[in-house]
């Protein structure tokens, strides 16, 4: 059954409401209750060659854990030989950032209601040990009554109190600076984090940090380098200060943010309501048969290339502090990924050893850099840079950069100039000190 199927058991489709590389979400009438839903119509196929499995069934199986009249609902999930069915409540006004988008910022009252149900929403999560990692206008949609709808589980972790997760995911200007160190982080502090940049974008309309350069955006994030609007009022800055604390175990937490003044006006705690038992849905069920055909379908192996996000969800040592702070590593790996071919990846390459000051020679797909004569005849003796691009995909090759002797500074500033050639398209995915 197709995505031009019309209906799907007792949902009658109405039309297609959003659209994006493995699913579409259709509009359904629910014919046994008369009242609409929201379907995403998920291909296994593309799931599966994008190696996207883990992600799809841990948002399912985080979502049927939360009951929060503030966080959109599975209400079934239905599967068929090439499609999953995700049924789910039907939120009618879009998207918070659409809203953004042509109101610039919000008043006061309206900015306040829904912080205070997206802190709600987090602490119920927190409390069940979910942890969303991915918080951001485009992710919490507005009901007829504009009431907030936390959506989007697919980057979540499930994480026990007092445990720390290691994977370094979610949207950058909504990134907490922990997130760019090697140390584990705690997954309610950075949630936290990520309400704050949205509370103070919907009062000032623009981004506490945001910068077209990668590495500058980072140095503001890790340093809590923004600054407040004149017509912020001090209750107002006093509140998004303790959450942007760039100290995630001093940073306020969100019972402490129920506590405080602002947060206080005209507040109304949501209800909390049952959840359903663990087996409501049988996830694992809904790619079996999939998986039982790829054979004769001749499904591409998902290990013989790489995407985006299971570069992100390989990570389990992503350190950008190197780029903050003086260190006295001398070994030192860095991978990125480039959404371009090879030959366009090594032309960048090269480009950014020549703003490095820094002479390219290439050896098939790989590439090693030398001092030019424009060094210091110092920085010219011990210098060991290379470069190798690996093609994942014909528009996407993961570059890795090694350094194992030379001046840390001539390293760095390869990285970034390399950094700002590739990020336009991509963005840094990983960087780790080799072992």
């Amino acid at each position: 059954m197709g995505y031009g199927s019309k209906s799907i058991g007792k949902y009658q489709f109405v039309r297609t409401i959003g659209e994006g590389t493995f699913a579409k979400v259709k509009l359904a009438l629910d014919i046994s209750k008369n009242q609409y839903v929201a379907v995403k119509i998920i291909d296994k196929c593309m799931v599966l060659e994008g190696n996207l499995k883990v992600q799809v069934q841990r948002e399912i199986k985080t979502m049927r854990l939360l009951n929060h009249p503030n966080i959109i609902r599975i209400h079934e999930v239905i599967g068929t030989k090439t499609k999953i069915y995700i049924v789910m409540d039907y939120v009618s006004e879009g998207q918070l950032s659409d809203k953004l988008s042509y109101v610039k910022r919000l008043k006061e009252s309206e900015a306040r209601k829904l912080f205070q149900q997206l802190i709600d929403a987090v602490d119920y999560c927190h409390n069940r040990g979910v942890y969303h990692r991915d918080l951001k206008p485009e992710n919490l949609l507005l009901d007829s009554k504009g009431n907030l709808k936390v959506s989007d589980f697919g980057l979540s972790a499930l994480q026990k109190r007092g445990e720390m997760v290691s994977t370094a995911c979610g949207s950058p200007c909504y990134m907490a600076p922990e997130l760019l160190t090697n140390r584990g982080y705690d997954g309610a502090a950075a949630d936290i984090w990520s309400c704050g940049v949205i509370l103070f974008e919907m009062l000032s309309g623009s981004l506490p940090f945001n910068n077209c350069n990668v590495i500058n955006l980072y140095k503001k994030i890790y340093k809590a380098d923004y600054a407040f609007p004149a017509w912020f009022t001090e209750a107002q800055k006093n509140i998004i200060w303790r959450i942007l604390n760039p100290n995630a175990k001093t940073r306020v937490t969100a019972q402490e943010i129920m506590e405080d003044a602002w947060f206080q006006v005209h507040y109304v705690p949501a209800p909390i309501y049952e959840c359903e038992g663990e087996d409501a849905y049988d996830v694992p069920a809904a790619f079996e048969l999939v998986e039982e055909m790829e054979a004769d379908k001749q499904i591409p192996n998902p290990s013989s290339f790489i995407n985006a996000f299971k570069l992100i969800a390989m990570s389990q040592d992503l350190d950008l502090s190197g780029l903050f702070e003086e260190k006295d590593e001398v070994k030192v790996k860095v991978m990125l990924v480039s959404d371009h071919t090879i030959h366009d990846t090594m032309t960048k390459i090269q480009a950014a050893a020549e703003d490095a000051n820094l002479l390219a020679e290439r050896s098939n797909n790989k590439m090693k850099m030398h001092p030019s004569g424009k060094l210091p005849r110092r920085s010219q003796r011990y210098f060991n840079l290379s470069a190798e691009v690996i093609e994942v995909a014909p528009l996407q090759c993961v570059i890795e950069i090694s350094k194992s002797a030379g001046e840390v500074a001539m390293y760095k500033e390869f990285c970034k100039s390399l950094f700002m050639y590739c990020s336009a398209s991509s963005g840094v995915l990983k960087l780790y000190k080799a072992e």
